[in-house]
């Protein structure tokens, strides 16, 4: 007996056929660990170079947010994570800012209240697409993202 309830033939659903485009998702266990691993492999390598550069070293806040930008554009292209789309700019923007404070004479607490905001929008904005997605389950039974 067959017991795979999913829908044949062409859906609508997350990674269609029909579509041929990938919708956004949410979140997931594997995701979350996806960019861990890739923001880690970033942090070593942007403290390697900081040896040489030292606004870079291993404890660096440029260093880190840089690291993170990193892992959420790579797990934005592989698992299309919707706070990711956000957050990966957001954190490349503020790294760039810290790295040029001297210059735009703009303050880090205002940077770091703008990162810590902005994440918080992303996930709250994610965490309502995983509501409505979820409303929508009969509609699009393909995308499994909560």
């Amino acid at each position: 007996m067959d017991r795979d309830t999913r829908p044949k033939g062409p859906t609508l659903g997350y990674n269609s056929p029909v579509t041929g485009k990938q919708k956004v998702c949410c979140s997931s266990h594997a995701s979350i660990c996806y960019w861990l691993i890739v923001s880690l492999a970033a942090w070593a390598g942007l403290a390697i170079i900081g040896e040489y550069w030292h606004p870079l070293h291993a404890s660096s806040a440029v260093t880190c947010l840089l690291a993170m930008a990193v892992g959420c554009f790579a797990n934005a292209l592989k698992n299309r994570t919707y706070h990711c789309m956000l957050t990966g700019p957001l954190f490349l923007i503020a790294a760039i800012l810290l790295l040029s404070s001297n210059l735009t004479h703009v303050k880090p607490n205002l940077i770091w209240t703008g990162v810590l905001v902005g994440t918080g929008i992303a996930f709250w904005l994610e965490w309502r697409y995983a509501r409505r997605l979820s409303a929508n389950t009969t509609a699009d039974a393909g995308a499994d993202c909560s």
